[in-house]
């Protein structure tokens, strides 16, 4: 699975009524792909090409291989080719692997065909990071240094400072200092991570990181060849890369200029404006008094360019003060790298209830940290290199504080909890330690809660409330007045942490509470292990249910005062109006 959008226009050509039934299944999944004709396939196959962004072909891949061969440009502009065969056994990604998206798209492809994806791109053949899919521009030696990491030959990982890449294989290691100006005399291969211009070499690639931002300040009707110009110029004059521009920042009120956005669009990055009052807010080395009664604060540009896209000056440095033309004033700020804290929600256990976002976030990470019989669970996804933080029960707080430690650092970093990362799970303890320095991406997952109330039928129909019995962090008389006032709102009833050996009897004294507000027969079910080896659902009533089948692998789920049993399943009526 993967949880890429498809490309979007898709040309589908057939050329049989069996490949134009798998199409049909492509074109309704789909809405922006479609089938295009032609008077043969070949012309259908030719006008797929010019007008798509990617072609799958129900033909034979040599026919394919003939049909495009002449029209092959370039790798970052052709479209990307998928060839599926007539039983539909087998999606290959012919063509545009990475920078086209086709092995995505082959993987999306065989989903829906229930065929088997065919991919050669040789770094996703060994589960290898290719250079082109770190969601970084890369240029210079991009084949010789993807070919070493292939081999298992040395190469250097150079960075002028740490940035949250993902893990990267053992023989891909971080050189001691700023070493970015070292030759390769010596024969290895070398991986910058860089915003500067550097000299190229047959050795040497180099990933350009989202590290700055120009302000850009105009008159208006700026030209845009102007803006241009005058932003190539500056860059060039200080040795910076345009690859790495992660944004052109100005004035909220030069949003509509044409010539800034215009160069933002060609450059192929955001255009992010601020208020006056923010912008005047900034301490800049050259501010305009001029400006100021033009534009209500004394620098436009300078403080664009410190601000950036998240408003935290405190973390740029002006590499390039404010420099003019006619009608046109950039300024160039650098933005430190922040760490990135994935706290992912891996779902109630089985592989097939974890969503693709976090398996993709688990790829993503450098550093993985959790509870060691969750990590058992997903070291198959990970990436050759991943480093791994494990530890037992009890380790809450310390995982998360080597988490947030990890990412604070600069480091790409996931932390799991089992269902979903933010219910009774690491999500919390994470975020109160985890400041301005990082960023932080919530992946949800399927809850016990959840998987258990599939397992038992529809008992959350209404509404309901998840309680926690465990006193260790909470004070049972606290516990107490919550489980008494779901009891008397009627709510469905869900215990977490129900029961352990250390914890017998507040599961009975809970059940008790409830007892005193429902009828004797009213449903509860418990279910163990859900999705689990060893899964087990257990029904019984609020008066007959025996707390000594409970552990801390179950979930117990109490119906409310209208929950029932239908063909032995619990049903808790939504109460639509229709229905009476």
């Amino acid at each position: 699975m993967t949880d890429q959008n498809p490309p979007a226009r898709i040309g589908l050509v057939a050329a049989t009524a069996a490949g134009r039934r798998h199409a049909d299944t492509l074109a309704a999944a789909w809405p922006h792909a479609r089938l295009v004709e032609g008077e043969t396939v070949a012309d259908a196959l030719r006008t797929a090409w010019a007008v798509c962004d990617a072609v799958i072909a129900f033909l034979a891949t040599g026919a394919v291989v003939r049909i495009v061969a002449p029209l092959l440009d370039d790798k970052r502009t052709d479209p990307a080719v998928v060839v599926v065969d007539e039983a539909a056994r087998h999606a290959v990604a012919l063509l545009g692997g990475h920078a086209g998206g086709a092995n995505a798209l082959a993987e999306q492809v065989a989903d829906l065909l229930d065929a088997r994806p065919v991919i050669t791109t040789a770094t996703d053949a060994v589960d290898l990071p290719g250079l082109d899919t770190l969601g970084w521009p890369v240029q210079g030696a991009v084949a010789a240094v993807s070919r070493a990491i292939l081999d298992g030959e040395p190469v250097r990982l150079v960075a002028d400072v740490d940035w949250p890449l993902p893990a990267l294989p053992p023989n891909v290691r971080a050189a001691d200092g700023d070493t970015t100006e070292e030759d390769t005399s010596d024969g290895g291969y070398r991986l910058l991570v860089t915003d500067r211009v550097v000299p190229p070499d047959e050795r040497t690639a180099v990933l350009r990181p989202p590290s700055l931002v120009a302000g850009v300040g105009a008159s208006r009707g700026v030209p845009a060849a102007e803006v241009t110009e005058l932003l190539h110029r500056v860059l060039a004059e200080a040795g910076l890369d345009p690859a790495s521009l992660r944004c052109l920042a100005t004035a909220d009120i030069k949003a509509d200029e044409a010539g800034i956005r215009s160069t933002a669009d060609a450059l192929g990055v955001p255009l992010v404006t601020w208020p006056a009052t923010r912008l005047a807010a900034v301490d800049v080395p050259h501010p305009s008094e001029v400006v100021r009664a033009a534009v209500g604060t004394p620098s436009v540009a300078e403080a664009a360019a410190l601000l950036g896209t998240d408003g935290r000056a405190d973390d740029a440095t002006l590499l390039v003060g404010k420099t003019a033309t006619a009608m046109a004033t950039v300024a160039v700020a650098r933005h430190a790298p922040r760490g990135r804290l994935a706290v992912v929600g891996l779902g109630p256990g089985a592989a097939d209830l974890r969503t693709p976002r976090a398996v993709a976030e688990l790829r993503r990470a450098a550093v993985v940290v959790g509870l060691d019989q969750y990590l058992d669970q997903v070291r198959d996804v990970l990436r050759p290199g991943t480093r791994v933080l494990s530890s037992g029960l009890g380790a809450e707080e310390a995982r998360a504080r080597a988490a947030v430690a990890e990412a604070a650092a600069g480091r790409a970093v996931a932390l799991i909890g089992s269902g979903d990362a933010g219910v009774y799970a690491m999500a919390s303890p994470a975020l109160e330690y985890a400041d301005e320095r990082i960023d932080v991406v919530g992946v949800p997952g399927v809850t016990a809660a959840l998987a258990a109330g599939a397992l038992l039928g529809a008992p959350l129909g209404h509404d309901h409330a998840y309680l926690s019995l465990s006193d260790l962090h909470t004070p049972w008389d606290v516990i107490e007045r919550r489980v008494t006032a779901a009891a008397e709102g009627d709510f469905v009833t869900l215990f977490y942490n129900p029961r352990s050996r250390a914890r017998d009897w507040q599961l009975g004294k809970a059940l008790g509470i409830l007892a005193a507000h429902r009828p004797p027969d009213t449903p509860v079910g418990v279910v163990r292990n859900a999705s689990r080896p060893g899964e087990r659902v257990h029904l019984a009533t609020v008066a007959t249910l025996d707390p000594s089948i409970v552990d801390m692998y179950s979930v117990v789920v109490v119906g409310s005062t209208d929950t029932r049993l239908v063909a032995g399943r619990m049903v808790t009526p939504r109460g639509y109006r229709w229905r009476s």
